[in-house]
């Protein structure tokens, strides 16, 4: 992975937004120690369907969630990052050439896990309350966002994600490659959808789009999202 250097700003927001770890909004995260464990999913594998199915998250969550894992163990085994959060890894090692492989496992970790605990079943909807507002002030209404976050999701070329983020006080859409996490750029997630293929391909093939939109409709977890802001 091709990352520029990471930048005194960037690292300074980067351990601003560290420091207010709270919001993440799902202590497994936070607390994540070494050995680095696979936090437990915060519902069964058959819960999401039929938007995702079972099958889908024995392979996701057991299967490429479990390796993330096991390959970062394996990478911090016997160094200093060994004993550091989950979080600060990714601060340490982000835009660190030598050290890619464990920022890819570390990210992959954590993006995976934010993932899990922003879907619910019966969830989807419109965000209430101070959520509701801020995407009001930053988007012009929840349609508008719904459509940028939905158009960067099917818009990433190749493995990524498409979050919804606070950057400066702000709400804003991304998207970001492979493992790159807004964290490592100052910025506080309330929300993601992964768009790597292996989680949609065996429900919906090459129709992103679909999954996409069902998950947006269906399964987002809007209080998730209001806790990590209010955290924020």
């Amino acid at each position: 992975m091709n990352q520029a250097p990471f930048r005194r700003r960037e690292f300074l927001a980067a351990a601003a937004a560290l420091a207010a770890v709270p919001f993440l909004g799902a202590p497994s995260i936070a607390r994540a120690a070494s050995p680095f464990v696979l936090p437990p999913l915060p519902y069964g594998d058959a819960a999401l369907e039929p938007v995702i199915s079972a099958r889908t998250i024995g392979f996701h969550y057991g299967k490429h969630h479990k390796a993330y894992v096991d390959n970062l163990n394996k990478l911090v085994a016997g160094t200093d990052m060994a004993e550091m959060s989950l979080e600060k890894a990714i601060l340490a090692t982000a835009g660190v050439p030598e050290k890619a492989g464990v920022f890819n496992n570390a990210a992959q970790v954590w993006n995976h896990t934010f993932y899990w605990a922003g879907m619910k079943a019966n969830g989807g909807g419109k965000p209430r309350g101070a959520l509701a507002k801020k995407i009001d002030a930053a988007f012009g209404g929840y349609d508008a966002m719904r459509r940028e976050l939905a158009a960067a999701a099917g818009g990433q070329f190749g493995s990524g994600w498409a979050w919804l983020v606070m950057d400066g006080g702000k709400l804003k859409v991304m998207k970001t490659g492979n493992a790159e996490n807004p964290l490592a750029k100052g910025m506080k997630p309330l929300l993601t959808i992964d768009v790597w293929e292996h989680a949609y391909y065996l429900d919906y093939q090459n129709r992103r789009a679909d999954y996409v939109n069902a998950v947006l409709d269906k399964l987002v977890n809007w209080d998730f999202a209001a806790e990590n802001l209010a955290r924020a």
